[in-house]
């Protein structure tokens, strides 16, 4: 520090990044002593043969390095290997940024604004590229044999598709297991939410391992619970209530919604199918209905695949309804994709969502408070078919 503005300690070719470079020289010594230590022992001759120069990027800047040789060319040290040419944790800065809906030049920017740091926008597209080969590997690795309970969503997301900017569907299968644990099954993009794709889905969760969903709640896409039903005929589907509610207040005015979510509640918190029925038919004959005809109707259409939720107990019934897990889920997602705006392929769109979804996984320590009771329900409903999940 002698001479040396103290303030200045941390910034770019500063104490700390002489320090990291003179560690880093120290280290690089240590193994090629090491290395010649072990070929001499070994009977080889090897001996020193100078130092090449690299220039490595760390977290914070660009170090400028010697790196030791040897004569007959075997060393290849450990902690910057010979084609390495970033520290760990660079690339790993570099995602985190990425994960925040940074794009390839606000982070190229971002590096250069903060650390002064030079980085070309390949080597940060490079970087963000390697999250494809774990995309991959995630979405092919095994799944559990069964589930009590699945939740499949779709949201939409603009990507540019032959000069042109199109809105897909981005479609997520949230699982949550017998312990009440969740885990993301799988991330799909397609043009159109549609039955067919829907099918190829649970295709595919067959073949990674899936014999058996309890439950699937579900949106009210026609001809979903059929594409279910057709892989896993055991499978109950539910018409997801969330959905139904917010739907219905697509027809209300803003100030009504409120007075109107409350009337809505008779319905779904009814005793049982029945009085759920009632319930429907009082609200259509009331001053709602009469106001808002539409509701009612998108109730009667989707009523078929509302049932099953009545002959459920109410621990069961509030994991369903709330969808708490899938709801703060999309809610990440929306966040990072309105962040980006609309993403050039389908690819960076991949990417970014799976980041999302990687690190929201990670704050999922504990299961759903009203999981106790409830698969002591599923227990008792469903027999073997919960003991093998």
């Amino acid at each position: 520090m002698d001479g040396r503005d103290p303030k200045e300690v941390f910034n770019k070719d500063g104490l700390f990044d002489e320090l990291k470079k003179a560690l880093a020289e120290r280290v690089l010594n240590a193994e090629i002593d090491d290395h010649l230590d072990g070929e001499a022992a070994e009977g080889r001759k090897n001996h020193r043969n100078g130092y090449s120069k690299k220039s490595v990027l760390t977290e914070t800047s660009k170090l400028d390095i010697r790196i030791p040789r040897d004569r007959e060319g075997t060393f290849d040290p450990k902690l910057i290997a010979r084609y390495q040419r970033r520290f760990p944790g660079f690339d790993e800065k570099i995602i985190s940024m990425y994960a925040r809906g940074l794009t390839v030049r606000e982070i190229q920017g971002h590096l250069l604004d903060i650390y002064g740091l030079e980085v070309s926008p390949d080597l940060i597209s490079t970087v963000t590229d390697a999250v494809l080969e774990m995309v991959g590997e995630w979405q092919n690795r095994p799944l559990e044999a069964s589930y009590p309970l699945v939740f499949f969503d779709a949201l939409r997301v603009k990507i540019r598709d032959e000069g042109l900017v199109r809105n897909k569907a981005v479609y997520i299968a949230l699982g949550v297991q017998a312990d009440g644990t969740k885990d993301i099954l799988g991330l799909w993009i397609e043009n159109t939410e549609g039955a067919k794709f829907w099918l190829r889905v649970m295709n595919e969760l067959k073949n990674r391992g899936v014999s058996d969903v309890l439950i699937a709640v579900v949106d009210g896409l026609k001809g979903f619970p059929e594409a279910i039903n057709a892989v896993f005929p055991q499978t109950i589907v539910q018409t997801c209530i969330v959905h139904l509610i917010r739907h219905s207040m697509d027809f209300a005015s803003w100030k009504d919604r409120k007075v109107l979510a409350g009337a809505l509640k008779v319905i779904y918190r009814a005793k049982d199918a029945d009085a759920a029925k009632g319930a429907l038919e009082a609200f259509d004959a009331g001053p709602w209905g009469q106001k808002y005809p539409a509701i009612a109707q998108s109730w009667r259409r989707n009523w078929e695949r509302v049932i099953p939720f009545f002959a459920f107990p109410e621990a069961v019934r509030r994991i369903i309804y709330t969808t708490n897990a899938i709801e703060a889920l999309n809610a990440k997602l929306r966040r990072a994709v309105r962040t980006r705006g609309h993403f050039p392929t389908d690819d960076a769109a991949m990417k970014l969502l799976f980041l999302v979804l990687r690190d929201t996984a990670r704050e999922w320590k504990m299961p759903p408070r009203e999981w106790f009771e409830a698969k002591t329900q599923f227990a008792i409903m469903f027999d073997e078919r919960f003991v093998q999940a």
